[in-house]
């Protein structure tokens, strides 16, 4: 389920594990971003445990409306300019979203395993403030330092997979757009979603040392090729495509929602409406 942990203290010293558990505690109902045709077990495991109300809201999917504006415009000129260059579905769009910080010795390791896979990839990489700029790698890669347009990118034609972090809004994207995963985890509910991903053949998880959580270059470069290129990758893309009603259907979606509104109003007091802890 996409749960936020954490036992680092934040500036007023109590940890964001507790303000989890306490607002689970103080809450009577819990909304939880997804569908139970998609997790039920977990939705009724979460019943079991928190003994109050456990609501899907739907997966949420994005519009992809991303505005007016005349610099994001340029942005995405630039980027669709180099995909469109590209072979159909070959491309590794690689991003960790913006909590994941992976170490500069991890950073090593996944640009060693993308120059190994010999695919070519394009690379979110914001490892500084201030303007976009690109960095061409042997005129097979781009590694872009600035914010760029994910959906877009997703569902641009060459791009054939996405190495990803496995937080949540990324998965519901590339559903969006049918691109297989490359699961990479680092922090939070990333582990707890590539496992669900990887149970259901959605994304396939790059191998990791099971002592210290170690990957190498060459896990990256098989995993990227397997769910990219290779047959045995195929199951992947397969499903990836079959699950994406359960993600955008419209009025699955508005299902939830007026599920969720029903029960609000149902049961609302007349001075204190119920207290929810939205997952």
């Amino acid at each position: 389920m996409r749960i936020v942990d954490s036992v680092s203290d934040n500036d007023s010293g109590t940890s964001d594990t507790y303000r989890l558990g306490a607002s689970i505690e103080n809450c009577d109902l819990v909304a939880v971003r997804g569908c139970t045709e998609l997790e039920p077990e977990w939705f009724q495991i979460l019943r079991d445990i928190y003994r109050k109300p456990v609501l899907p809201v739907g997966q949420l999917p994005s519009s992809g409306f991303y505005g007016g504006d005349e610099n994001e415009n340029d942005t995405w000129r630039g980027i669709k300019e180099w995909l469109d260059k590209q072979v159909h579905g070959r491309v590794v769009y690689v991003a960790f979203g913006s909590e994941a910080k992976p170490r500069q010795e991890e950073v090593n390791e996944i640009a060693l395993g993308l120059e190994k896979s010999e695919l070519p990839f394009f690379w979110v990489l914001r490892v500084r403030r201030g303007a976009s700029d690109t960095e061409r790698t042997k005129g097979r890669g781009v590694v872009w330092r600035g914010w760029a347009p994910q959906l877009k990118i997703l569902g641009h034609g060459s791009v054939g997979g996405f190495l990803s972090h496995s937080g949540w809004t990324s998965v519901v994207e590339a559903v969006q757009n049918e691109t297989p995963l490359v699961l990479l985890t680092f922090l939070a509910d990333q582990g707890i979603n590539a496992r669900v991903l990887e149970e259901r053949k959605m994304g396939y998880p790059v191998p990791r040392d099971k002592l210290n959580g170690s990957f190498t270059s060459d896990s990256v470069a098989r995993s990227v090729r397997l769910v990219v290129l290779d047959d045995g990758g195929r199951v992947y893309r397969d499903n990836i495509k079959e699950v994406k009603d359960l993600f955008v259907n419209n009025q699955r979606q508005q299902k939830y929602i007026h599920e969720l509104l029903c029960h609000l109003r149902s049961h609302s007091h007349p001075t204190k409406g119920d207290r929810v802890f939205r997952d």
